[in-house]
């Protein structure tokens, strides 16, 4: 599973991949269409309650932008930044928010979705697909080796994560949908709890491109594409 000759790496762990396009939004292979601001309005998540299971509805908005390419020596990622701030429709506070990245290695294929909320809890999940997929599907399970979830001791107590999977659909007038599972192990029930959460994203606006290409296309100082430093 962990052998760099499977992946076709070699034994050189240590030297990146000179050939890299500074360009993100040119090589995100499928996750080229999640990159913007998206919002959506008609979103239902069904959780768990001690009189047994709730249907929400609530209202969405994600913001993916690019970051520029990453390297862990030869293996090559281009990316995206993203913010999910879920609002339930019948409540003023924040329903959900969470964080994390969406990775793509155009050699292997490897899609990645890493996420946190501010509950203590974070998880990696991985898939595979094509450039030019309609559909995404990335999945982490409890314990897996490499991929997996990771929460706090309460949650592990109350609401143990066994496994989380997400599915992403690209529809036809450039809007996407998800639905999300997540089945629970609840304290004192026998039976897992499938959480499920759903929604369609339309388009708000366009994602600004990375800092390096932004730099490289001259239409930034360094310090105007990153927000800090010197001058360029």
């Amino acid at each position: 599973m962990h052998d760099g000759a499977m992946h076709g790496y070699g034994d050189d762990i240590f030297t990146e991949t000179e050939d890299v396009d500074p360009d993100t939004l040119a090589n995100l292979g499928p996750l080229r269409r999640l990159a913007g601001i998206w919002e959506g309005r008609r979103g239902i998540d069904l959780n768990p309650k001690a009189e047994g299971p709730e249907r929400r509805e609530f209202i969405e908005r994600i913001e993916m932008q690019p970051i520029d390419p990453q390297s862990n020596g030869p293996q090559l990622l281009y990316g995206l930044r993203y913010h999910v701030h879920i609002v339930a429709s019948d409540e003023e506070t924040t329903f959900h928010d969470q964080v994390g990245y969406w990775l793509w290695e155009p050699a292997t294929g490897l899609i990645m979705q890493s996420l946190t909320i501010p509950r203590g809890q974070t998880a990696l999940a991985r898939g595979q697909g094509k450039p030019d997929d309609a559909k995404i599907v990335v999945r982490a399970d409890r314990g897996g080796p490499g991929y997996g979830i990771c929460s706090t001791d309460f949650l592990e107590w109350a609401f143990r994560t066994d496994s989380y999977e997400l599915t992403v659909t690209f529809n036809d007038d450039g809007s996407w949908s998800y639905v999300s599972d997540t089945m629970l192990m609840v304290r004192g029930r026998s039976e897992p709890f499938r959480h499920q959460d759903r929604n369609t994203l339309q388009k708000v606006a366009e994602p600004t491109p990375n800092p390096l290409a932004r730099i490289e296309l001259q239409k930034a100082t360094l310090k105007e594409a990153h927000g800090i430093g010197r001058e360029g």
